[in-house]
Parts: C-alpha cells; structure tokens; sequence
C-alpha cells in the first residue's frame, strides 16, 4: 500500500492517490466525509473553517459501492480557491496579484523552505507546508479506518493536555467505546467535561493574547494481534513506524508509546509488563506499560501512542524576524489561522496510524480482495490462540 497527496492550501482542491487497497471493501463517501467533518472540528479553529466544508470526490477506483483493486483517486476541493485564482493561478501569463511574502515566521517551513527551494515568494512554500495537507491524508486515514473495522481493529484519538491544562481521566480498560462517545461531545475532543472547559477557556485566554496554543493528544488501536511489525530489520520495527506517521504530521514535535519517557525515571519491575495466560483468552500482559509493542512488534494488547504538538507558529501578534529582500528587521508575516488545533490534530494522528497499521496487515497478511484477508487473518487468530 501506498498514497500520494498533492495540492497547495488555497489552490483549486488537495488530491490524494492510494494504491494496493483490496478489491471488495465496502466504500461510500459519507465514510470519508465523516472523519473530514471530524478534523475540521474543534475550539480554536480559525476561519478558515467558517469557509471549507470538506467534501471528497471519488474519482476512481470505487464502483457501486466497493473498491475495485485498482487506484483509488481522492478530491477535496477548496471553497477558498475563488478567492485565490488571481494568486494563485497555476498558467504562466494570466492575470494574476503578486502578493510576495518575504518575512517568514519563526517556526514555520518559510525560512527554510524558500532558501532550499531558492523561492524568492514565500507563499510558495507556505501553500504546501500548510496543514490544510492534512485533509487528504484524514481521507486516505478514512479508507484505512474502514478496511481496519472490516477485520476488527479499532482506531481512536483523544486530547489529554492543552497548554498547561491536563486530564487525568485516562482510557478504562475493556470496552473503551463509551468514553469515546464522551470525547466526540467534547469541543476540545477531551474524555473528561470539566477537564474540557478548562481547556476552553486557556484556548480563550491566548486568542485574547494574540497567542496560542499546543497540547498532547493519545490514539489507542484495539483489536491487533500478536505480530505486526518485525524485530529483524530496523525499518520493519512497528514502534518505529507509528512514530514515523505520527512525526510526520504538521507541528508534532514529540512521540511516546505506552509509558514512554516515564519509563526511564522508573526501575525494570515497574515497567514490563508480566506474561499471564487463560482459557478463555490465551496469552496476554497483566498490564499495558509497554503501550502494546514490544520489540519492534504488537504483543496483542491495545497499542497506545502520544503525539506532542507545538503552538501553531502564525500568531496574531507577530513574533520578531528578518525581511529577506533587505534583512531589515520586522514582523513575521501574518496569515489567517487557528489559536490551536490539538484536538484537529488527534483527529489527524488516527489517520495517519489507521494508514501505517493497515499497511503492516497487508504486509504481513497479503490478499488482493477482503475475502482473502479475512480469512487469512482468521487462521492466524486461530494459530495464536492455540500457542
């Protein structure tokens, strides 16, 4: 399995191209369009999504429903774009508004995009480097999320911190999907009411600032078996690729797995988990220190990751920088944009390891239909059980 994105944040429409996703999968827009729903939730969002409305288009790949075999083409249009032609027309000699951005902002891809790329206008790196991307790999993370159910495996994503405000309501054991209703209900995608409000009104405070805000959100994936990934080579360890997909992810500056940096302040014995084994369940962990990956590989407990993100850079009032075109200083640029998008961002993270998951059960399982998947999956569940 692989996917290509491609599109500017205020040209015509973002496109996505997904290749190796089984024949048979039941498919229908409203799929897709729920989890970009999703992602354009949250306080704190800016408005730009007063204007989007995020709708897919499925031009290829899917008929009657279900996936063909064959490449899966994805559109969202931009809504913004008709106020953008005059900017951003891709045809050399039209009529078109040079509005050349030369002040890049401070922790933003400007600086270090426009010197790479030797781009004199910064809006050509900034088109891109947007997060407005992300709404293409929400819907390639939507195709993911949908082949996943079909064989069991479930994905989440919740916000535990925001700025300096934390929940310590954590995910209860067993059937998770009540507190996860609650998170939907949140504004800010948070499992505890009280917590949520809390987290609004810090959300309030920076935009009244001119400032804002990151936070820690937490995806747990249900539902995996034993085996996923691989201890053999370096580039196969699952660990590491979650973290890949979650690092790669607009403003994500840090990654943790089950307990991860705590458990470098604690002794061995209060951070492996101990092997039991039952009838009715087989071999399992008395306990999920290890966030459901051991070795490389998922040990049959839910896989449970943390992705830190930083404040959005772009803030109301400008951060001190360098004018390019006379190294004078000045003001970063300003753009329309979010106080704080950690709860888009959760949305976002299930995405990305919805993807990095169903391609490792590919990996590991093969199968050209959904027919051929499940049943191969259900004869390895069958072999680990009786281990």
């Amino acid at each position: 399995m692989r996917y290509l994105t491609a599109g500017e944040s205020h040209g015509p429409a973002l496109t996505a191209v997904i290749e190796g996703i089984p024949a048979n999968l039941p498919l229908a827009p409203d799929l897709i369009n729920g989890e970009l729903a999703r992602r354009q939730m949250g306080y704190g969002r800016g408005g730009r999504m007063l204007i989007e409305k995020d709708q897919v288009e499925i031009l290829s790949g899917i008929r009657n429903g279900s996936t063909l075999g064959s490449p899966i083409t994805l559109q969202i249009r931009n809504r913004d774009w008709i106020n953008w032609e005059k900017i951003m027309s891709p045809l050399s000699g039209a009529e078109i508004e040079i509005k050349k951005i030369t002040r890049p902002r401070p922790g933003h891809a400007d600086l270090s995009g426009s010197i790479k790329y030797q781009q004199g206008d910064m809006r050509n790196i900034l088109e891109r480097s947007s997060a407005r991307e992300t709404a293409a790999r929400v819907a390639v993370g939507a195709i993911a999320k949908g082949l996943l159910r079909e064989i069991g495996v479930f994905v989440w994503g919740h916000v535990v911190a925001l700025g300096n405000v934390q929940t310590g309501k954590t995910i209860p054991d067993g059937e998770p999907s009540e507190f996860f209703n609650q998170v939907e209900k949140s504004p800010v995608r948070c499992g505890d009411p009280e917590t949520s409000h809390k987290m609004m009104f810090a959300i309030d405070q920076a935009k009244a600032t001119g400032d804002t805000l990151g936070g820690i959100f937490e995806i747990m994936i249900a539902g995996i078996p034993i085996g996923l990934g691989s201890h053999v080579h370096w580039d196969r360890k699952l660990d590491g690729r979650l973290a890949c997909a979650l690092m790669s992810i607009q403003g994500i500056k840090g990654v943790e797995i089950g307990l991860g940096f705590q458990s470098a302040r604690l002794p061995g014995s209060q951070v492996h988990d101990e092997i039991g084994y039952s009838q009715a369940k087989g071999l399992y962990r008395m306990t999920n220190r290890a966030g459901g990956i051991e070795g490389g590989m998922s040990n049959g407990e839910p896989i449970v990751l943390r992705g830190a993100m930083k404040p959005i850079p772009t803030l109301i009032k400008p951060l001190n920088t360098v004018d390019m075109e006379n190294k004078c200083p000045v003001q970063a640029q300003v753009e329309r944009s979010d106080v704080c998008a950690v709860p888009a961002a959760s949305v976002i993270g299930e995405a990305v390891t919805a993807w990095e998951i169903a391609q490792l059960v590919l990996e590991k399982f093969g199968g050209d239909t959904m027919a051929e998947l499940k049943e191969r999956m259900e004869e390895y569940r069958k072999y680990v059980k009786q281990v």
